[in-house]
């Protein structure tokens, strides 16, 4: 054990089992998890060469082979609970995307979701064992967030009781689904349903594309690869084009939406019952967010404590860069975001089981409020953990830019959760249109629930942005509760302010859509404030569940760090809104150096606490013996480039030049 590391841990002021344990759920969810892990680790038929040193179509082939495996031994030992099942293929794949994440992680759950009970007994468990191996196509060339705009058709065919798939333009070319170019041989598409000669908007439909015997495409069906990425280079994201494609009518998804024999449309109870599938993954990804960032903040955090460079007095050893304040200034406010982060996954994962079940009551109530949370949160989340992995990548120096930090798979894997599921500008101009029809109703006398409760409160009176009081609401910055407060009203003018706005544009005779598009910066403002208030008052209201004494109170310091350097880097909102004085942010800005005098005998500890192994991390630089350099070399022997001393294009290319000399 490098003794930096040994030393840092020895000073730490808590148990990191115990802040472990918190971010599990309990001890035996630690204990499961861990079990599965030692299950995927001792197998020898998962391990394999490191996949920097793979070509594209070598990673492809290697993730397949382990996928397959994988969900042989899932059957073996048992594995069928949704969480479960995400530990072990994580552990499998070590965190990097595979070829069957879109069929575990979207056609599975769309066929629970959406599919009628003769539909799921006719395909749900041929997709369990693999003989459907299904994605879920959904982006096309020309359209992605906007689905108003799909272009793809499914024409009903009352005469033969089918459904007619087509693509009429180049733009309506599905593209982008994973697992789509090579593995899947069947899809669940979303098409623009036309029936008796009306398009009755979108609907999903469950589309063979290839032979099940050889794999082969069929007849009407273009499909394949649609080449490399940025990332994802174990991930064939494929095209998909359909010519005149006939499927039965009962490939229909019919849980809330049918198509009866003749034609006749049967519309479904809510339009956005359709859309839990997207609900469901934008949940996840916010947990994804916290698990990208807190990876990088592991490797950066501990890569910090081994590293010495530079002095900070002449003469003296060089110091631990952890040391520097301006490194604790880069890492602790990001490893505050993890933590932060961690809770409000956990938080919109209940959050959205409760309301599926109560949709499965007939109680749509708090469906509105969980998509554009889920919209919103999606948005705010991978915003922060994109620019913070790229931020850690970053603290570690030039060590950072190799592949053997493990920090740039982590950004190449994670940055386009900013786009997918819904590219973010987007998502968060869907939380605004929610909370411009929540503040609507507010003023009218509705009485609102749920995380825009905040809004009863806002004066219908008040026509113009200002101080919201003549004096700061903050009487002390180091109480969360009023910290929590000071977010909630900087939302509540945000808010109300964006809507005021739009408002008064559309009473100046401007239409609906352009008076939106005017103030859409704005708009976009207030779902980050929003967000950012639904953030601080979770993590806040989590710290009352903790009861053990040394983890409440390092956990009350992240919190507060992170709930202090929001206002720090929204400072202009605080001050115009008057919820702080100028003064008071000066002591925000103090407050802040302190905590990481606080933070930075238990940093190592923290990113301990998130108990990842060496495996699922891949770093050289965040190994949890901090043994770095000896390994940093052994890892570059094993580049392809040095199989020889001399490489053959020397003979071919360079040493003609010589000879000529």
């Amino acid at each position: 054990m490098n003794p930096d590391l040994s030393r840092e841990r020895a000073t730490a002021s808590f148990n990191p089992e115990t802040i472990t344990h918190i971010l599990d759920g309990s001890p035996e969810r630690t204990r499961r998890r861990r079990e599965i892990e030692r299950l995927v680790n001792d197998d020898p038929s998962f391990q394999h060469e490191d996949p920097n040193f793979l070509s594209r179509s070598e990673r492809y082939e290697v993730a397949i082979k382990k996928s397959a495996v994988m969900v042989q031994k899932m059957r073996e030992h048992g594995i069928s609970d949704p969480e479960e099942i995400y530990w072990f293929k994580s552990f499998v794949h070590r965190g990097r995307p595979e070829p069957l994440d879109l069929h575990l992680g979207m056609f599975l759950p769309t066929l629970l979701g959406q599919a009628t009970p003769e539909q799921q007994e006719r395909f749900f468990m041929p997709a369990w064992n693999l003989e459907i191996i299904g994605t879920y196509a959904q982006t096309e060339m020309g359209h992605g967030t906007h689905l108003r705009g799909l272009e793809t058709t499914a024409t009903y065919d009352p005469s033969t009781q089918e459904f007619i798939l087509n693509s009429p333009t180049v733009s309506s070319i599905k593209w982008w689904p994973g697992g789509l170019g090579k593995t899947s041989n069947h899809a669940v598409v979303l098409a623009q349903l036309y029936t008796q000669g009306e398009c009755k908007g979108l609907q999903a439909f469950i589309v063979p594309i290839r032979h099940m015997g050889t794999h082969e495409p069929l007849p009407g069906v273009v499909v394949g690869d649609i080449g490399p990425k940025f990332g994802f280079d174990e991930t064939d994201n494929g095209f998909l084009k359909f010519d005149k494609v006939r499927i039965p009518r009962e490939n229909m998804l019919m849980k809330y939406a049918q198509v009866e024999p003749d034609g006749t449309y049967v519309k479904p109870v809510s339009d956005k019952l359709t859309y839990g599938t997207m609900v469901f993954i934008r949940s996840m990804i916010v947990g994804d967010s916290a698990r990208s960032l807190s990876r990088a903040c592991t490797i950066a955090v501990r890569y910090s404590a081994v590293r010495h460079q530079s002095e900070i007095r002449a003469g003296e050893p060089e110091p631990q860069i952890l040391d520097f304040q301006t490194q604790q200034y880069k890492l602790f406010p990001l490893l505050a975001t993890a933590y932060a982060f961690q809770f409000v996954g956990s938080y919109m994962s209940q959050t959205y089981h409760r309301i599926t079940g109560d949709i499965q009551q007939g109680n749509l109530n708090e469906l509105p409020e969980l998509h554009a949370l889920s919209a919103g949160l999606k948005a705010f989340t991978t915003w922060a953990a994109n620019t913070g992995i790229e931020e850690c990548r970053m603290a570690c120096g030039g060590h950072g830019y190799s592949r053997c930090s493990g920090i740039p798979d982590i950004y190449v894997t994670f940055t386009p959760a900013c786009t997918y599921e819904g590219e973010n500008t987007v998502m968060m101009l869907q939380t605004a249109r929610f909370l411009v029809k929540s503040y609507t109703a507010a003023v009218s006398g509705e009485r609102l629930s749920g995380m825009v409760s905040y809004l009863n409160n806002v004066s219908s009176q008040r026509l113009q942005p200002q101080p919201l009081s003549g004096r700061s609401v903050v009487t002390d910055i180091n109480d969360l509760d009023s910290l929590v407060e000071a977010y909630k009203q900087r939302a509540a003018w945000s808010v109300a302010s964006a809507s005021r706005s739009f408002a008064a544009d559309m009473k100046r005779g401007k239409r609906k859509e352009d008076a939106w598009n005017k103030n859409s910066v704005d708009l976009v403002r207030a779902s980050e404030a929003h967000c950012h208030y639904v953030v601080v008052r979770l993590f806040t209201s989590k710290l009352s569940e903790i009861l053990d004494v040394a983890a409440h109170r390092i956990l009350s310091s992240l919190c507060l760090l992170y709930a202090l350097h929001g206002i720090s880097r929204n400072a202009g909102d605080f001050l115009q809104v008057g919820l702080l004085s100028a003064s008071q942010i000066e002591q925000v800005q103090q407050r802040i150096k302190d905590l990481l005098a606080v933070i930075r005998p238990n940093a190592v500890a923290l990113v301990d606490a998130f108990d990842y192994t060496d495996s699922q991390l891949g770093s050289v630089l965040g190994r949890y013996d901090g043994n770095v350099y000896d390994n940093m070399f052994e890892w570059a022997k094993k580049s392809p480039l040095n199989k020889t001393q001399v490489h053959e294009s020397f003979h071919k290319y360079l040493k003609p030049l010589q000879s000529k000399l």
